[in-house]
């Protein structure tokens, strides 16, 4: 029986994905033979903090330095691209109705890859916070942090389940050895989340899974 649910946040429970990859096209678009690159990294590393990002696309694509200023900058321009936007973005289908109602039926949490203060602030202003017993972001990995949540709690890993839409997730839940739901919405979405226990579109899926 499933007690404990951490969800994901872009994609999971808000539409924010495409507003996160508009943002690195904005971010490199003075670098036009190197964009579309820089673009496709980052949509097949979902659930990579951007902060790792930055750096691989410095050392891997770029092949520069990345100075400790232009990442500063780099990691201000990208938040002021995209928080506003994500604070008014619509939910995922079913996200609020699921919060609502079992609010006192599971202990929930957040593990995402955007910075733990911005989530927590974009949370706050989405008038979300009182349905999470904890919020937790990067610098921190999913991996590391979904074992806080269960060592900290003492949860029983069977009872817990991390729902995702990305590979990075994927293995994130499978070396915490807790069960993964994958938010699959079309045939480009990772293969490897084909594999997951549980695959679903929508929140009102999910509470079918469930019920059942």
């Amino acid at each position: 029986m499933i007690k404990n649910i951490i969800f994901d946040f872009d994609g999971v429970l808000v539409e924010s994905v495409d507003i996160k990859t508009a943002a690195f096209r904005e971010l490199f678009k003075h670098i036009p033979d190197k964009v579309e690159e820089i673009t496709r990294f980052h949509i097949d590393n979902g659930g990579m903090s951007r902060f790792d990002k930055f750096r691989y696309i410095y050392a891997r694509i770029l092949k520069k330095l990345l100075p400790q200023y232009e990442f500063n900058k780099l990691c201000m321009d990208f938040s002021h691209l995209v928080v506003e936007k994500v604070v008014t973005v619509p939910s995922v289908k079913g996200a609020e109705e699921f919060l609502g109602k079992n609010i006192n039926r599971y202990n929930m949490f957040v593990v995402s890859a955007t910075p733990e203060e911005e989530l927590k602030d974009i949370i706050r202003r989405r008038n979300l916070e009182k349905y999470f017993l904890g919020v937790y972001g990067s610098p921190a990995g999913k991996e590391k942090l979904l074992l806080k949540i269960l060592k900290e709690n003492n949860y029983s890993r069977a009872e817990t389940v991390f729902l995702g839409d990305s590979a990075n997730d994927y293995h994130a839940a499978r070396k915490a050895n807790i069960r993964f739901a994958a938010r699959i919405l079309d045939k480009e979405a990772p293969s490897i989340l084909l594999e997951a226990d549980i695959k679903f579109k929508d929140l009102f899926e999910f509470e079918e899974y469930l019920k059942s």
